[in-house]
């Protein structure tokens, strides 16, 4: 999800923090999120021949991977020095959390995956575009609203992961009713707003001449966006296939 922390302010910080490291560029951002992309889409795909071979290694993996992937983005939070060396890793262990996910939905919805995969990338695709071309712009009310919101659900979610411990069901999340799907699809949505503020996050640091060590902690931050919201696709589209 997006990280409120790297404000304009921020940027300014690390920039004079990292004088003489070298300069963030947007296309030098751009090349990392492709490279972190391809860890993750090969580490989900390894995973994926693991895990049909071996089924019972799904689920222990799948937490461990989300733990790992967890505490990394606790650690970049506060130590964004460090993304070079824990962005990759990262990515290998959300790849593996994907795979994991993936697998467990495919055997209840056979090709739900490459459904999930090609709208996730027409969604990308789609707000990318939009960006660029000025139709949706990051403004201080876009982004209070986003990271409002963002945040909203994100306690939502945990409410939910507690109150499960205790064989309670939060009713929005699991729920294959209209009022399931159209929360599925607001979070959807939301998770694609997440998307332009980490596109004008990288515009950002680049025009404040941020460190080059804030290119991996932007990239980054596109692939937890990018992660987060394949999962959401790939929910709606267990609750739209449970209805057929």
């Amino acid at each position: 999800m997006a990280n409120p922390t790297l404000s304009e302010k921020s940027f300014i910080k690390a920039a004079q923090e990292g004088i003489g490291q070298g300069a963030m560029t947007v296309k030098g951002t751009v090349n990392k999120i492709i490279l972190l992309g391809a860890l993750v889409i090969a580490s989900a795909a390894g995973s994926w021949f693991v895990f049909a071979s071996n089924p019972t290694l799904i689920m222990p993996l799948a937490i461990g991977g989300a733990i790992v992937g967890f505490v990394i983005a606790l650690i970049l939070a506060f130590k964004q020095q460090l993304a070079p060396t824990l962005a990759p890793i990262y990515a290998v262990v959300e790849g593996i959390f994907v795979g994991a996910i993936t697998l467990v939905f495919e055997s209840m919805y056979p090709s739900i995956g490459l459904s999930a995969v090609l709208l996730t990338f027409a969604i990308l695709t789609g707000m990318v575009g939009l960006y660029k071309a000025g139709v949706i712009r990051a403004t201080p009310t876009f982004k209070r609203t986003v990271m409002a919101a963002t945040a909203g659900v994100a306690i939502f979610y945990l409410v939910a992961m507690v109150l499960r411990m205790f064989s309670i069901e939060m009713p929005l999340i699991y729920d294959t009713g209209w009022f399931g799907i159209g929360f599925s699809l607001f979070v959807v949505g939301l998770a694609a707003f997440n998307l332009v503020l980490d596109l004008d996050r990288i515009e950002q640091g680049a025009a404040y001449g941020a460190p080059k060590y804030m290119e991996w902690y932007c990239a980054f931050g596109m692939i937890v966006t990018i992660v987060w919201l394949y999962i959401e696709v790939l929910r709606l589209l267990s609750k739209l296939s449970s209805r057929d």
